[in-house]
């Protein structure tokens, strides 16, 4: 099983505000819908409960400690590692977030897709600073400005050493 975090963050480390996304960059979207298509996404309540539905064509998995959450379609687990079980057939499963679960999903993940965001945003959830010396950077690839991406990005991959 190769675990994926896969994430968007703008300088800062900034991921969202308000229990949502600050940017849209379509071809970010894309890429998540590409990567993660077929396979389990892992993620927490919040992240569940802002996108208020499950994600089409996976296997929605939602971490919670809410004794009474329902999640119509999604397999409900209470801790990431639960989760990582219940996704055990897959090849390539992915954390999708938030913060606190991309934080804890760090010792087990083997692969990070990272999509950095070149811009500075006020937000209040952070993706969590890893060990840089436990991580390469297998691929980058830069998408400039256009008329769709008001702000430039770079698709990085990073492999667990």
């Amino acid at each position: 099983m190769n675990l994926t975090i896969i994430a968007a963050m703008a300088k800062g480390r900034v991921i969202g505000k308000d229990n949502d996304l600050i940017w849209h960059l379509p071809d970010d979207l894309k890429h998540f819908k590409n990567l993660t298509k077929g396979h389990h996404v892992i993620m927490g309540r919040k992240t569940y409960q802002s996108m208020g539905k499950p994600l089409p064509g996976r296997t929605n998995i939602v971490i919670t400690r809410q004794k009474d959450f329902k999640a119509d379609g999604c397999i409900l687990v209470n801790n990431i590692e639960e989760g990582i079980q219940k996704a055990e057939g897959d090849s390539q499963p992915f954390i999708i977030g938030g913060g606190e679960i991309y934080k804890q999903a760090l010792k087990y993940a083997q692969t990070m897709e990272l999509t950095e965001v070149n811009g500075e945003f006020d937000g209040d959830t952070f993706f969590p600073t890893f060990d840089e010396k436990q991580w390469k950077e297998v691929s980058r690839t830069h998408h400039p400005v256009d008329e769709k991406h008001k702000y430039s990005f770079d698709f990085i991959q990073y492999s667990k050493l």
